[in-house]
């Protein structure tokens, strides 16, 4: 162990007591099981069987079948001293028609997840949606349908019923940019619609869907100790050429993380994103004011971050995939190092992220829901998974975090996307982000080096709590 965890590490990456350590995870990606105990298809289930949609026609069916093996996969987190654990539940899974009586057999399975984890001193944080949502409510528009704003509110009040006595802390959305801008406006993700109106339309319901559900975790089955957040991959956008404060990365911003900021914490769009509203003609669409009088406080923020959206002005250049009305910008690469997904490996653009959303909002409590990175991890001679590049950039971007807390930006959490290898959505079984690998064929588990590294790292600042 020294040479991984070593005296430096010890000494640099010290967090207060109390902060949570965890991992995090999401039903599509490790479930498997899509056709057992009562669950329903999915929007992903469907895309990803679709021809062409996902690299070698992979898809979800077993992955790395957590459904049948989880309580081996909550071993594997015990052994790694985790406090917390993000997972998300599988809509389709609890409500196979996406309204109306709960699956026992699915509440069945998250129930006995939550007691295994409550067994094994793990606190769980359920996310309502990872972007796989009931394949019927998509015959009915999904997102671009303004039902689903009541038809997730309900859901989110049939998950609290099914697990308020189990689980505390609720997530309703994760990533919305991903599931509005990828899924509605580039269409690399579920359903797989390139629409920028219906993007906008879909961002917007989702928003919407946000504070009704937090509505509804308050209001059914009520715990003092209820927490409700939301997570956003705010991915800071920086101009090569002009800095982040430049025209072309000020409009990226707005779509990847100012129209979200400002629609979960003020209950209200920037102006920029109501302009676009109107050259995608959505003003008969979409009342601002509605935002307004659903708003609901968040009791902290989660925050997902991998890299920086590098960007450069060309005058006249149409708006990327992926961010619609974000006219003038064109996307460019990242400086090396990158990680396997082509992404660049920049713990600054999460000092910088961290500070400004603190700026902005100083009382609001933060915590990182996932970071890590995937590179092509391959079991070596002796049986062990070594990955240098991964512990070396957990050990960077917690040290960001160290820092921003003793300027005093208020973070109280830090989760590792993700605890396994898994299916990574449309570039298939390609990218391993896990700190445990998995085999595919014989789907067995071999924690790597980052997964003991990780464990040392959480060893010591539990030591260090208990030593006062």
């Amino acid at each position: 162990m020294t040479d991984l965890f070593t005296t430096a590490d010890r000494d640099r990456l010290v967090l207060p007591d109390g902060f949570r350590w965890g991992v995090a995870t999401s039903s599509h990606q490790i479930e498997g099981a899509v056709a057992e105990g009562g669950r329903s298809p999915s929007v992903w289930d469907t895309f990803s069987h679709t021809p062409g949609k996902v690299v070698g026609g992979q898809h979800a069916d077993v992955t790395v079948d957590h459904y049948h093996r989880m309580e081996e996969d909550v071993a594997l987190m015990a052994d790694l001293g985790v406090d917390t654990y993000r997972f998300s539940i599988a809509w389709s899974r609890l409500l196979p028609d996406g309204v109306g009586t709960v699956n026992p057999e699915g509440a069945a399975f998250y129930r006995r997840l939550c007691e295994t984890l409550r067994e094994a001193g793990i606190t769980p944080l359920v996310a309502l949606y990872h972007w796989d949502h009931p394949q019927v409510l998509q015959d009915r528009g999904g997102w671009a349908n303004p039902e689903m704003v009541e038809w997730f509110a309900a859901y989110a009040a049939a998950a609290k019923g099914t697990l308020g006595d189990l689980a505390t802390d609720w997530l309703t959305l994760n990533e919305p940019y991903c599931a509005a801008f990828l899924g509605h406006a580039s269409g690399i993700h579920a359903p797989g619609i390139a629409d920028p109106a219906t993007a906008h339309l879909a961002a917007h319901h989702m928003m919407l869907a946000h504070h009704r559900a937090v509505s509804s975790l308050r209001e059914t089955a009520p715990n003092a100790d209820d927490t409700v957040t939301i997570a956003l991959n705010l991915i800071p956008a920086w101009d090569d050429e002009e800095g982040p404060d430049g025209p072309a990365a000020r409009a990226v911003d707005m779509v990847q993380n100012q129209l979200f900021l400002d629609a979960v914490l003020e209950g209200r769009y920037p102006d920029e994103v109501l302009a676009h509203h109107r050259r995608f003609g959505l003003e008969d669409r979409i009342d601002p004011d509605d935002l307004a009088r659903v708003h609901q406080p968040i009791d902290y923020l989660a925050i997902n971050y991998y890299n920086i959206t590098h960007v450069v002005r060309r005058d006249g250049a149409p708006f990327p995939d992926g961010f619609p009305g974000a006219d003038d910008a064109v996307c460019v690469d990242p400086p090396a190092p990158r990680t396997d997904m082509g992404w660049g490996v920049e713990p600054e653009g999460l000092a910088w992220m961290l500070r400004r959303v603190a700026a902005a909002h100083p009382e609001l409590p933060l915590i990182i829901s996932e970071n890590g990175a995937a590179f092509p991890d391959e079991v070596g001679e002796d049986g062990g998974v070594h990955d240098p590049q991964r512990i070396a950039y957990l050990r960077d971007h917690i040290a960001v975090v160290v820092d921003a807390i003793a300027d005093g930006v208020d973070i109280r959490g830090y989760h590792v996307w993700s605890l396994l290898d898994n299916f990574e959505w449309s570039l298939g079984y390609g990218m391993r982000f896990g700190i445990v690998r998995v085999d595919f064929d014989s789907l067995e588990r071999t924690p790597k080096d980052s997964a003991r590294w990780y464990a040392a790292v959480i060893d010591a600042n539990r030591d260090r709590a208990m030593a006062g």
